[in-house]
């Protein structure tokens, strides 16, 4: 038969209200729980401190007048100050290792006796399954000289069983990771995977970011997110502090950074804190930090491990407790092999790494970003901008074309939203302003559209395959390699690369048409998976 186990404290103050026989008309918490006819109280694990041993004695006596069933086991802790969180915590802990449960019996941890300290406490360790336990509250009645026995509730941890809590908590992170995508409904379903990785990464964790992935592809824009959700969560209390690490150079990156004593070096004419000493409590962010000089990285390392450092001429140390996120363009592991870049502290950084997708591989976010844009530059300017239908229709099929390399990601976009708004006339772009900015991007694209073809290929093929294509064969199948690696499979980079000439099969085989393509250049689909991402 199951059994009821209480586990409680004396209550050195509410079990010891009422003298001699009127102590009977007073609600006492410990006897009262055990004057309940729908609560059997099987056995009670009573813990005292021996300066209320005679107040134990007289409790016990009373628990046996009401409830003979109830078997009454005492066990003596050591507290000096009750109100030491460190100490009652630390005595309850040692009760709950050392306490033999039965798994067959049913515990309730009691939390209206002791110190509030005692009482917090008590729900941690329940909480944290120290004890395994539901927690039981209890309290006067209404008539507290005619109910004595008062009223109980109980109360179960696992919030999971309460739909509520847990919708809330559901709605909780779907505001984080809308939060961290500045609303923007993104479709791409890798992009929303990694987003809601760092959702909560950014929520529970206080170790380094490293955001990677091409410039222009929202690593600034998400770390300064990342910052506000961590604020909003109260996981930081401090500022934010940003630097692009390319624009360091020399004895001015140490003291950008560590900060400087007056007269450490010619010009320093006052004491400067520097970067992290300003991040003290908050986070900093380092853009581009494979940019950093091999001596700053050594520094930056000892400041990340111990949160101390040495500023610039100083003999004493600085203190900051900063939470960090880097940013960076460059392949880090590579720059490691090249001497560029220190391995313990590429260790240090990449505990969490997330790399950012660049915006022709999220070909269908552009069309949210767009409106993203749209209403960007709206709120900036005060005036409301849009696209008649057919200039949507027509920048948004050049979006996703192969002709858009995108070259700077986001930031190419913005551009574009930015001035054809600014020349629409009456606020609204037509054709003509998007046919304009098309030609526009294709010239700005012109020569690194076939730099990062050449790139590409030479990924995938040996020098003398290279060599032996014509001109017009690399073009085309720098391309569809670029599709492909896009792509989540044969299947997904067919249909993207004859979306015209399928439709007019009877039976479609994408995979299959592309599969041959390949086969003539001795390329399969893995061939451009097991190389890493392009560009």
């Amino acid at each position: 038969m199951k059994k009821t186990v209480v586990i409680g404290l004396l209550g050195s103050t509410l079990d010891n209200t009422g003298k001699g026989k009127r102590r009977w008309e007073r609600w006492r918490p410990t006897i009262g729980l055990c004057q309940h006819e729908d609560l059997l109280v099987h056995r009670f694990e009573l813990l005292y401190q021996k300066q209320f041993t005679p107040l134990l004695k007289r409790v016990c006596k009373d628990i046996k007048a009401v409830s003979p069933e109830t078997e009454i086991v005492c066990h003596e802790i050591s507290i000096d100050n009750p109100w030491d969180f460190e100490e009652v915590f630390a005595a309850l802990h040692d009760f709950a290792m050392q306490y033999p449960f039965e798994q067959e019996n049913e515990y309730l941890v009691h939390i209206s006796t002791g110190t509030h300290v005692a009482q917090i406490c008590l729900f941690l360790l329940t909480e944290a399954r120290y004890f395994p336990a539901n927690l039981i509250q209890t309290g006067p009645g209404r008539d507290r000289s005619s109910d004595v026995s008062g009223t109980y509730s109980i109360i179960d941890l696992d919030l999971s069983r309460y739909d509520r809590i847990a919708s809330r908590f559901q709605q909780e992170l779907q505001d984080g990771i809308s939060f961290l995508k500045s609303g923007i409904e993104t479709k791409n379903i890798a992009f929303n995977r990694l987003i809601e990785q760092i959702e909560k990464v950014a929520v529970r964790s206080v170790e380094p970011i490293l955001l990677t992935g091409p410039t222009g592809a929202g690593k600034s824009l998400l770390a300064k997110k990342i910052y506000e959700l961590k604020k909003a969560k109260r996981k930081i209390t401090g500022e934010l502090v940003e630097v692009n690490c390319a624009t360091l150079r020399g004895e001015n990156a140490m003291a950008t950074l560590f900060g400087h004593t007056r007269g450490a070096f010619t010009g320093a004419t006052h004491e400067r804190p520097g970067l992290l000493r300003t991040a003290d409590k908050g986070l900093l962010f380092l853009d581009e930090v494979g940019e950093l000089g091999l001596d700053e990285q050594a520094m930056l390392l000892r400041a990340i491990e111990e949160k101390r450092f040495f500023p610039v001429g100083a003999d004493q140390e600085s203190f900051s407790e900063f939470q960090l996120i880097c940013g960076s363009n460059r392949d880090l592991q590579k720059e490691c092999a090249r001497g560029n870049f220190r391995d313990d502290l590429l260790a240090r950084i990449n505990l969490w790494t997330f790399t950012m997708p660049g915006l022709a591989q999220r070909s269908e976010d552009i069309e949210p970003n767009l409106d993203y844009e749209l209403a960007k530059f709206g709120t900036k300017t005060g005036t409301r901008v849009s696209m008649n239908k057919e200039a949507r229709h027509r920048f948004l099929k050049f979006a996703i074309s192969p002709d858009a390399i995108w070259a700077a990601n986001f930031r190419d976009l913005t551009g574009a939203v930015t001035r054809m708004a600014t020349l629409s006339p009456q606020g609204r772009i037509s054709s003509l302003e998007v046919d304009e900015e098309i030609k526009g991007l294709l010239q700005k694209w012109q020569g690194k559209s076939h730099g990062k073809q050449e790139g590409i290929l030479t990924k995938i093929l040996k020098p003398d395959q290279l060599h032996q294509l014509d001109f017009f064969d690399r073009i085309q199948l720098a391309e569809v390699a670029r599709i492909c690696q896009a792509s989540n499979s044969l299947s997904e980079a067919g249909r993207t690369l004859f979306n015209i000439s399928r439709k007019k099969k009877k039976r479609v085989n994408d995979s299959d048409r592309l599969r041959k393509y390949l086969a003539r250049f001795g390329l399969d689909w893995r061939s451009f998976h097991k190389v890493g991402k392009f560009g």
